[in-house]
């Protein structure tokens, strides 16, 4: 097979395709992102669909629900809001055996690994509901599996990979990362482990992450070919400077240099072993000021200009790791010197004096007493917080700008310390998410159809809030920079690269890509 070149999707085109992975990360959500991209272009409706995800990125969709991330990525690509039925299962793993269980969209229960293996016929009404209703409204369904169909211990009852398309009856491409090394050996033995069903039903291959010259790689994939009997419909090249959302794991981002010498900012966050949506620090780690590091278990911690404490899934525990870690000792050395300290979601919940867990919503019951840095406590209570907001970003003598993002926790956050807050939200969050020493909702500033959120410390040094998405507008972001110590802050619109992005995405989908494979068009368009 040579590389294919540029064509396009049938115009007419409906249906569905399943991308599997011979592994995770072999880049299953990036091709779905950039082959949705390719059918909206053609003006075909197309919406994605992930029936099972494991991970602690999530998003807030517009139906008041949470997915994972990487399919409200997907979702960008489509020109769509996200919604449940993109994700109707999500696991949040709140420990090596244990995860919260979220089907379409709400939190039903936390399990343990056998328990959800049985509860998976349950989960699997939940999936072909959503299914149904997104086929039922768009044209084309993208859908991903979950890690490697080839898992064979998870083969019963499953709901990821084949055990889905068997039942749904869609086609399926396998996806291979060439960089990783071996990919004829995934391909082949993924292959060789499906049933003849499943084999049947595999479309073909695409390689992906490719360097170099593809004639040296013509003699494998003739090989391949003729040893599966199954087509390469493509092989994608490593696309460098791609601003993609991760779906769990902290991703690689490539920072291109500027060459100038600007002054800059040191910015340091805590691998949290729970660690959820660090995507909110992808602007931090692209800005061409910013020295960003995340500071691993044992590693020493570092002189910093901003400490940032992340979200969470397991609060409590994760503030234990941070004590035992030596991080409250170096954050108040931190702040003595003058640094900046700011807490997202879980990490402001640390700020605290205390986070009390008296129904064990993230494990067992109990209290942490926390960094004792702002007069507030947080209880976890059952029904978890999603919102997505929009307001204003006001800190002292700067200028308000503007933000949006999205909460999602479980904790209620009251104290004195409210009273001060960094954010003015729109009353389209609706839910209480902080509650001061009054019980009103959203600390006691409420006037008109706005509320507060947020906390600044009276010395101007400590913030807190439960928003992500904090730093993905440029003008918040510029304003930020400065409260932590720049005198001037390049502006970064993260939103745009990310755009641009996905464009990059489909436009190497359209020219390595045979279409015509793919989607099994007899008839092209432009």
């Amino acid at each position: 097979m040579t590389e294919a070149h540029a064509n396009s999707a049938c115009p007419s085109l409906s249906g569905t395709l399943m991308i599997q992975g011979t592994t995770s990360d072999a880049g299953k959500s990036t091709l779905v992102a950039g082959i949705c991209r390719v059918l909206k272009r053609r003006g075909i409706p197309v919406a994605p669909f992930k029936p099972q995800n494991m991970a602690l990125n999530s998003a807030v969709t517009t139906d008041g629900g949470e997915i994972g991330r990487a399919q409200a990525f997907q979702a960008m690509a489509c020109e769509l809001d996200p919604i449940t039925d993109m994700n109707p299962v999500l696991l949040k793993p709140t420990s090596d055996q244990g995860a919260q269980v979220i089907i379409q969209g709400k939190a039903v229960s936390t399990m343990q690994a056998k328990q959800y293996h049985d509860y998976k016929n349950t989960a699997r009404e939940a999936v072909f509901d959503s299914f149904n209703r997104l086929k039922s409204q768009f044209n084309y369904v993208m859908i991903e599996g979950a890690g490697s169909p080839a898992e064979v211990n998870l083969r019963q009852n499953d709901i990821a990979n084949m055990g889905f398309a068997e039942q749904a009856d869609c086609p399926v491409v396998i996806v291979a990362d060439i960089d990783r090394g071996g990919v004829f050996a995934h391909l082949v033995g993924t292959l060789a482990l499906l049933s003849p069903s499943e084999q049947a039903r595999v479309r073909g291959f695409i390689i992906n992450r490719f360097r170099g010259d593809i004639a040296l790689l013509q003699p494998g994939l003739d090989w391949l070919e003729e040893r599966t009997n199954k087509p390469v419909l493509g092989v994608l090249p490593y696309l460098h400077g791609l601003y993609i959302d991760a779906e769990d794991g902290v991703n690689c981002i490539e920072k291109e240099d500027s060459g100038d010498h600007q002054e800059s900012l040191t910015v340091i966050v805590p691998l949290l072993p729970r660690i959820s949506n660090h995507t909110d620090f992808d602007p931090l780690r692209l800005h061409p000021q910013i020295k960003f590091s995340y500071i691993k278990e044992g590693d020493a911690i570092p002189p910093a200009d901003l400490i940032i404490l992340p979200g969470s899934k397991n609060v409590r525990k994760d503030l234990q790791w941070l004590k035992h870690q030596g991080w409250q000792e170096a954050i108040h050395k931190h702040l003595r010197y003058g640094g900046k300290l700011l807490g997202i979601c879980g990490g402001y919940q640390m700020l605290g004096e205390s986070i009390r867990d008296p129904l064990g919503i993230e494990g067992t019951a109990g209290d942490e007493t926390g960094l004792n840095l702002l007069s507030m406590s947080t209880e976890l209570e059952p029904e978890k917080q999603l919102k997505r907001v929009a307001g204003t970003l006001k800190l002292p003598d700067q200028p308000e700008v503007p933000v949006t993002g999205y909460e999602i926790h479980a904790g209620i956050t009251r104290g004195k310390a409210l009273n001060n807050p960094m954010l003015t939200l729109g009353r389209a969050s609706v839910g209480s998410t902080h509650i001061s020493d009054n019980n009103c909702p959203n600390n006691d500033n409420i006037n008109g159809d706005s509320i507060s959120d947020g906390v600044l410390s009276n010395d101007n040094q400590i913030a807190g809030t439960y928003l992500h998405g904090l730093f993905d507008q440029p003008e918040a972001l510029e304003q930020l920079l400065i409260w932590a110590g720049l005198k001037e802050a390049t502006q970064i619109d993260y939103g745009q690269l990310r755009e641009s992005s996905i464009n990059r995405l489909a436009d190497a989908v359209e020219q390595h890509l045979d279409l015509d494979k793919l989607f099994q068009c007899n008839e092209l368009a432009e």
